[in-house]
């Protein structure tokens, strides 16, 4: 009996939805999360009778056929970009993305990765680095002696000294795009990697090339819906317990085919 299988599968991409969803609301304030939804895809078909098939009868044309679905699979797990709403907090370190790109990293491996949490933070030798201490690219120091700092929507860094009435420019962060940015790969601490269905960074100024601007002072909030997220783990335990349910209706099936004498 396929049914139990089929059901087995139906319960299976359930639980696989419930694990995204519960994904989605644990990171429901973490900086530039964004959403995942899962996708799926039927399985392979029976074809019993393929349509279109001439029958040995008479010689006419089954016009549908049987075809006989054997469940469900994952197909993928989409990262929804979506931006979410822009939090003021003050710091001078922080920074928002306001439209398309990414701020580069680079990782202890010498690896570049990708992130859109602008919680920057000053490492004892004053270079702006990550929460995690990875430094941001290209790398800008800021002196000790700086008594403020200051940095536009293009990502220029200025820094303020008591001794002089002019600041100084201490570099530019610059943005990176992708052609496919959902193709990149997520490895936690809110990093991305390039991979080949992303295709290679586009590393720009921000604002240039269809690039978004940065704004100081302000952090970017998870792009996750509560009350969409609970409205979908309500409805994926819905479908779970329905599938359930034929498992129990295809076994009592085989008890009754069993018991017959």
């Amino acid at each position: 009996m396929k049914a139990l299988k089929i059901a087995a599968s139906g319960m299976s991409a359930q639980q696989t939805r419930v694990e995204v969803i519960s994904n989605n609301l644990a990171n429901m304030n973490t900086t530039g999360y964004n959403a995942r939804r899962a996708d799926f895809a039927d399985l392979h078909y029976q074809q019993a009778t393929r349509p279109g098939s001439v029958t040995a009868s008479d010689g006419t044309v089954v016009p549908t056929g049987v075809q006989l679905g054997l469940g469900v699979r994952p197909a993928s797990v989409t990262v929804i970009l979506q931006q979410g709403a822009l939090s003021q907090t003050g710091g001078d370190l922080d920074l928002a993305i306001e439209g398309n790109g990414f701020l580069e990293v680079t990782l202890p491996s010498g690896i570049p990765a990708y992130t859109r949490d602008g919680s920057l933070k000053r490492s004892a030798d004053g270079l702006i680095v990550t929460s995690d201490g990875f430094a941001v690219a290209p790398e800008i120091t800021i002196p000790q002696d700086a008594r403020s700092i200051s940095i536009n929507a293009e990502g220029e860094v200025y820094a303020y000294f008591d001794d002089r009435v002019e600041p100084e420019n201490l570099g530019q962060f610059s943005l990176a795009s992708f052609t496919n940015a959902k193709g990149l790969e997520a490895i936690g601490s809110n990093l991305f990697l390039e991979t080949p269905a992303s295709g290679p960074a586009l590393i720009d100024t921000p604002g240039q090339d269809g690039l978004g601007t940065l704004r100081q002072g302000y952090l970017e909030d998870s792009s996750v819906d509560p009350v969409k997220e609970v409205t979908e783990l309500i409805e994926a335990q819905r479908g779970y317990e329905l599938n359930s349910k034929v498992i129990t209706a295809a076994d009592q099936m085989l008890g009754a085919m069993v018991q017959i004498r």
